[in-house]
């Protein structure tokens, strides 16, 4: 509890107040103390109501919408990403139809890695500068600022194309997946914090991991579009393979759909009572948005009226969290292993998450979906075949997650996903050849398992924990930070990994780099002691916010 003192010196002085002390008598100083200490505790009584609002809350309505605003983001964000591998692929069609031998008709390797990389440094520079952002200015203020960016990115690379002087359609391609990667990279913090600060505690892991879960749909959407849209060309393409420059910048394009439905919604959404309170020191205010969010300003509802009615008024005084306020909070090892925890266990979830991927070929192959044909052929069965293969673990991973999170916890599930994928990379690794050798339906069981246990573990609560183990001053700057090592991780993995994989032969190092895999699942496993449970407790019981 804050001394007399420091109540003088952070609380705004009421309206029929003095502001000076001078000529004061101590009687009078006395009454101005009083009067401190009534502003004091009414404001805390306040505060204490909205959030129980907030905390106890039926679900209804508002928390729906919330979920499919902010999920609707991260189902564009997902599509994006992953319609780029489809998309690069057809590129090699139009670009390099005329290269001799094996490399006719294939986008070389490492402008299909630069391509592809370009969107996940985006995200680094993205997560950081809008976690950031998001505490200092507010949610509401940085809330659909990261849409914007993705919509007007996913146009521009859509429409790609050769300069007249020097650069290429890749090169140009690279620059607006640049920049559209700080706008995915901005929704992660974003979405998380404002979903996680609008939900019930015993909704809430499920409210934040439905939104999550939306990537996967965005996976198979983009699979699915591109199939209509090879159909819709099929006889063009089997004419002229060049039409298929068509082809990819529709499938680019058509990822602005659903950002576009949702950026009203989120330009509108009110800030988060949470921010309002402890940032912006407008209890008023934030308890005017808690009735009005949660539908319950109405004249017969009596429990509600004492937020309303109170003479408060907003303090005049708004402190904004800094650099300086955040490394005093976190140089005490009691914070800031919980941020290293956040931090450490996303950047090795990343590195295989990402790395795991290098075998789809070998999947996509031995369910007979690779292999010879036209363009057309082989381009449909590319994109039918990653359907099957979401469908079989990354679907079934993210929804198992947000049916049961709320009930066995995130830290549960972060340990039996990092030690199942210790055990199944340990497998796949160490008798690489020999699985694949012997039975390459049990190589494919083992790899839908991993994407299972993926989702169904750390690639989502590494997302969760952070929206909530942290101080609304720095909760989106920590989930910035924690989401932005997680995607090192993904750019050491695609840039880096990729490259080794073919070390000694093509594909020859893919069972060294699933054995690296396993040691980053040991390191993930190990850390998540470093995390805390969060299932069951409010964000202020959390941060130790609770008196403040």
């Amino acid at each position: 509890m804050a001394s007399t003192d420091n109540i003088l010196n952070q609380n705004a002085l009421p309206q029929n107040s003095t502001s000076t002390h001078r000529n004061i008598s101590p009687d009078g100083k006395q009454d101005q103390l009083c009067e401190y200490r009534q502003v004091r505790n009414e404001t805390l009584e306040i505060r204490r109501q909205a959030l129980a609002e907030i905390d106890h809350a039926k679900f209804g309505w508002f928390h729906v919408k919330t979920c499919l605003v902010a999920g609707a983001g991260f189902f564009t964000d997902s599509y994006d990403i992953f319609a780029i591998n489809l998309c690069s692929l057809i590129m090699g069609y139009v670009y390099f139809a005329d290269a001799q031998g094996s490399a006719a008709n294939t986008t070389p390797t490492k402008i299909d890695m630069w391509v592809k990389g370009s969107t996940q440094l985006g995200c680094i520079i993205g997560q950081f500068l809008f976690g950031y952002l998001s505490d200092r200015l507010g949610r509401k203020r940085m809330y659909g600022v990261e849409l914007l960016i993705i919509i007007v990115c996913t146009i521009g690379g859509s429409f790609a194309g050769n300069t007249a002087r020097g650069l290429s359609v890749y090169w140009v391609l690279f620059i607006w997946r640049l920049v559209l990667g700080i706008g995915i990279g901005g929704d992660y913090p974003v979405s998380a914090v404002i979903t996680s600060e609008f939900a019930t505690t015993k909704n809430r892991g499920a409210m934040v991991a439905a939104v999550f879960a939306m990537q996967g749909f965005g996976i198979v959407a983009a699979a699915i579009v591109a199939i209509i849209v090879l159909a819709c060309f099929r006889s063009a393409i089997d004419s002229d393979q060049l039409m298929l420059d068509y082809v990819w910048r529709i499938i680019m394009g058509l990822g602005v759909v659903p950002g576009i439905v949702a950026l009203y919604f989120r330009l509108t959404i009110p800030e988060t009572p949470r921010y309002t309170l402890d940032v912006e020191k407008n209890t008023h205010r934030a308890a005017q948005d808690v009735q009005n969010s949660l539908g319950k300003l109405k004249q017969e509802d009596n429990s509600s009226q004492p937020l309303l009615q109170s003479n408060l008024q907003p303090e005049a005084i708004v402190s904004k969290p800094t650099w300086s306020e955040f490394y005093h909070h976190f140089k005490h090892w009691r914070q800031f292993k919980v941020l290293m925890g956040t931090a450490v266990t996303w950047f090795a979830l990343d590195v295989a998450f990402y790395g795991i991927n290098l075998n789809s070929s070998i999947i996509l192959d031995a369910i007979g979906f690779a292999g010879d044909g036209s363009p057309y052929q082989k381009l449909l069965k590319n994109a039918g075949g990653n359907i099957i293969l979401n469908l079989l673990g990354t679907l079934p991973g993210y929804w198992v997650t947000v049916f049961t999170i709320d009930r066995l916890g995130r830290r549960t599930i972060q340990f039996i996903g990092f030690t199942v994928l210790l055990i199944l990379f340990c497998i796949l690794g160490f008798g690489y050849h020999k699985i694949l050798d012997k039975s390459v339906a049990g190589f494919v069981v083992l790899f839908t398992l991993a994407q299972f246990f993926q989702n169904f573990g750390p690639n989502a609560t590494t997302f969760i924990i952070p929206a909530e183990a942290f101080p609304t001053r720095f909760r989106s700057t920590c989930h910035g930070i924690s989401a932005a090592c997680g995607k090192i991780g993904a750019v050491i993995s695609q840039l880096g990994f990729f490259q080794l994989k073919d070390r000694g032969g093509k594909n020859k190092f893919i069972p060294e780099l699933i054995q690296i895999f396993a040691l980053f699942m040991l390191v993930g496993l190990i850390f998540t002691w470093f995390v805390p449970e969060t299932k069951g407790k409010s964000l202020e019981e959390l941060s130790d916010e609770a008196e403040q």
